[in-house]
């Protein structure tokens, strides 16, 4: 796998589970998008960006962010975890250069405020196995997993 010698641009997320189903507007010229999971017509997910006109790796970490924030739900129920309500997902995805071939990474950071750092560890590595986009990627890009846990 090779490695980005310089990065172009990032698309940066931030996902939050939601059981509200609404979305407060974006700031900042930030986009804010609520997702709903398949066969559900509430709303699941909201990531808010940071552009008001989304670069394909903003929506791709957008995309990638819910699928994992619900990935991380899934493994919390069947390990009887109680997620904090502030549970979140970031998801940062450089489009970069090495030479003149153009490559993606990215950095995921599961933030779960309270939660002991080893199951928190355990919750991030789960749902990195589970979850189709980091199945997707897995290999192909270079992505560092990281776990916040105050």
């Amino acid at each position: 796998m090779s490695k980005i010698e310089k990065v172009l641009a990032t698309g940066k997320t931030h996902t939050t589970a939601s059981t509200a189903g609404n979305t407060s507007g974006g700031h900042n010229g930030s986009l804010d998008i609520t997702l709903s999971t398949p066969g559900s017509a509430k709303p699941a997910h909201v990531f808010a960006g940071t552009q008001p006109h989304p670069a394909a790796e903003q929506l791709f970490a957008g995309a990638w962010s819910a699928c994992y924030t619900a990935a991380v739900g899934l493994v919390a129920n069947d390990l009887n975890v109680v997620l904090p309500a502030d549970f979140s997902v970031d998801i940062e995805v450089d489009l970069g250069q090495t030479g003149p071939a153009y490559f993606l990474q990215a950095r995921l950071t599961l933030r779960v405020p309270g939660l002991p750092h080893d199951i928190a560890t355990t919750l991030a590595h789960t749902a990195d196995q589970i979850c189709p986009y980091s199945k997707a990627t897995r290999g192909n890009i270079d992505v560092a997993l990281n776990v916040l846990t105050v």
